[in-house]
């Protein structure tokens, strides 16, 4: 088990990290150790700003280190053909007493357990531990480490500095941190939520012939859903399966009263072939006549992995791509016109729960297949690191 420094000062918090930079393992269970829920991702981003710093000062290349708020991107500048952006999030959903992280055994596997361990601490290591290893990357390389991504979209780090400092996120091809179990998931699904409503007239419940049951009259609604075959859609060489439920269900005035409204709340996850104007007007025709309202919509971003970069990725990491189903900023950076991959350590299927965890193994395979794309001269070896 990690040291816990939860009463450290900044510059003991980086020192430990630092300390931990040639063992991604051992740097995941000590990121772990510095909670980080989102909207107190400051004690962190410090660490992590000091930490780009004495990586800078080291033999590897320069960095050119800026901040917004609780978000640092650090850039090298060498002037190569190409730029890669490898990104990824501070922030953590909240504890469980799942904090300090553990070394257990899992299905026989050594992993690291405790809150943040898979989304997305181990691939913050991944990129901290790779960063401190280049010597001559092949590409230039820019390091984003943002906060607020388990909260509202409008609070994303990434998405405050795509409007603030586009130039900062400027490049060929990012690479997002996000558990994919250690292989290439290229791009995702969008999401859309609306809300389908019914209408009725009000009435006393012992005389419900007088009026119109807006909640009964919601069974159609439902009954729609439940007959709809999801499509898998095509993009690129990648399947996406789509998907269409209710999430939630409202209507009701008083217990002795029929009711004249009932909202039935469904989210669409769309391939990324189709366009969120497209998605509206798939749901608009789905549940005519009723009136739909777009309560919250993000563009999916298609994997674009026949890019040169993409391409290379590719090669270096080696298996076969899958597609994203869920959301996730790759579609930010699609937005700016730059095609993004989710690979990370861990599975997603163990994020934000209480026994969250990720493989020891696949840190350390992420990480060497990283630092063997940016670097191939170099080979990632594991040191035994210190615990003070």
């Amino acid at each position: 088990m990690s040291s816990d420094p939860h009463d450290s000062a900044p510059a003991a918090d980086a020192a430990h990290l630092i300390a931990a930079l040639g063992d991604p393992v051992e740097l995941t269970a000590r990121l772990c150790d510095i909670p980080s829920v989102s909207g107190d991702e400051t004690r962190l981003a410090d660490a992590v700003a000091e930490v780009l710093a004495h990586i800078s000062a080291g033999p590897g290349p320069d960095l050119d280190i800026r901040r917004d708020g609780d978000t640092i991107v650090a850039a090298t500048r060498l002037g190569l053909p190409e730029r890669v952006l490898v990104a990824g999030h501070l922030d953590t959903v909240p504890i469980e007493d799942n904090l300090p992280s553990e070394r257990r055994t899992v299905d026989g596997a050594e992993v690291v357990w405790g809150r943040g361990a898979c989304d997305m601490k181990a691939g913050v290591a991944m990129q901290l531990a790779t960063a401190a290893a280049l010597r001559s990357p092949t590409r230039d390389v820019t390091w984003i480490f943002y906060d607020h991504e388990e909260v509202e979209a409008e609070l994303n780090g990434l998405g405050r500095v795509a409007r603030a400092h586009p130039d900062w996120l400027a490049g060929d091809f990012a690479i997002l941190g996000e558990p994919s179990n250690a292989g290439i998931e290229g791009g995702c699904n969008g999401t859309i939520r609306v809300e389908v409503t019914t209408d009725g007239v009000r009435a006393h419940s012992a005389r419900a012939f007088t009026g119109v049951n807006a909640i009964h009259r919601a069974a159609d609604v439902l009954t729609r859903l439940a007959e709809h075959t999801a499509e898998t859609v095509r993009v690129d060489g990648l399947d996406y399966r789509e998907s269409l439920s209710a999430v939630g269900i409202r209507g009701g005035v008083a217990g002795n009263v029929i009711p004249d409204e009932c909202v039935v709340v469904v989210n669409y996850r769309f391939a990324p072939a189709k366009s969120p104007a497209e998605a509206e007007e798939f749901l608009t025709a789905f549940f005519a006549p009723y009136p739909v309202r777009v309560t919250d919509c993000s563009a999916g971003a298609r994997p674009g992995l026949d890019r040169p970069a993409a391409q290379a990725f590719l090669a270096a990491i080696g298996g076969e791509p899958a597609p994203k189903l869920g959301w996730t900023d790759v579609a930010r950076f699609s937005e700016l016109g730059v095609p993004a991959v989710n690979f990370g350590p861990g599975s997603a299927l163990f994020a934000h729960r209480a026994d969250e965890h990720v493989p020891c193994s696949e840190v350390v395979s992420a990480t060497a297949d990283l630092l063997r794309f940016l670097d191939p001269a170099q080979r990632l070896t594991p040191q035994e690191t210190p615990l003070a």
